[in-house]
C-alpha cells in the first residue's frame, strides 16, 4: 500500500527544490560550474519552522571568494519565499576534491 504525501511533506520538498535551484545559480568564479554541481554543498537541512542549515566547503581554504561566496549563498537562500532563517557553516572536512562533482560537471570539465 502506497503512502500518500501530506501537504506538509509536499511543501517541504518544494522548498528544498527552490533552495537547490537557487544555489545552482551561484557559480565559482574560477570554474564555470555552479557550486551545487561542483560539490561544494555538503548538506542542506530544513527544519519544521523552515529554518535552513547549510554545510558547504570551498575548493581550497585559501579560495579568493572565501569571504564572499558563503555570504552570497546565505543571502540567496534567505531570500526564498518561505525560508525563515539560514545558518551556514563553512567546513573543510572532508576536503573538497573533483570526485565530489556531479557527473554533469565532470563531463563538462573533461573528467569523464
Amino acid at each position: 500500500m502506497e503512502k500518500k504525501e501530506t501537504q506538509v511533506e509536499k511543501d517541504y520538498l518544494a522548498l528544498e527544490v527552490k533552495i537547490m535551484d537557487q544555489i545552482k545559480q551561484i557559480y565559482d568564479p574560477e570554474i564555470p560550474i555552479n557550486i551545487y554541481d561542483l560539490g561544494l554543498i555538503y548538506e542542506i537541512d530544513v527544519d519544521d519552522n523552515n529554518n535552513v542549515e547549510i554545510k558547504m566547503t570551498l575548493t581550497a581554504p585559501n579560495c579568493p571568494v572565501a569571504d564572499s561566496l558563503p555570504i552570497e549563498v546565505k543571502e540567496r537562500v534567505k531570500g526564498i519565499e518561505g525560508v525563515n532563517d539560514v545558518n551556514l557553516e563553512l567546513v573543510f572536512d572532508p576536503p573538497w576534491g573533483p570526485a565530489m562533482m556531479s557527473e554533469e560537471a565532470k563531463l563538462e570539465l573533461g573528467y569523464l
